[in-house]
């Protein structure tokens, strides 16, 4: 249960970097490094053609729940009572498992001269 708490609260960020239209790298919790071919910003003023970068980031973000409702405070005295009864048939249910009792310890297994099975197998030919 506390592993389901975790992680429905739990938020992270999956960063991808694509170059070229196929995926070069993944990361999980911190920005993408980049395949290093990342287009600068020229700096000439009067130019109006730009070439396309090839590259491409895509960042996609999980967020986690915010606040957890617990309403303890507001348990009826029926569920009270089957919550009691729960714990304490749980707990009982394991009190008498300690005490291996066996009744054998006294008699001796039999001496085993001849494999009696074998005598008595009949074949078919």
């Amino acid at each position: 249960m506390a592993f389901v708490v975790l992680f429905s609260t739990m938020s992270f960020t999956k960063d991808m970097h694509y170059c070229g239209g196929t995926l070069v790298e993944t990361a999980i919790f911190h920005k993408a490094k980049g395949c290093g071919m990342e287009m600068e910003n020229s700096k000439t003023e009067g130019c109006s053609i730009t070439k396309k970068n090839c590259c491409k980031n895509e960042q996609t973000v999980v967020d986690g729940q915010d606040e957890l409702q617990l309403h303890v405070d507001k348990i009826s005295f029926e569920q009270q009572v089957f919550i009691t009864s729960f714990v304490y048939t749980y707990i009982n249910a394991f009190e008498g498992l300690d005490n291996n009792v066996t009744t054998y310890e006294a008699y001796k297994p039999p001496l085993v001269i001849r494999q009696i099975f074998k005598l008595d197998e009949t074949y078919l030919i």
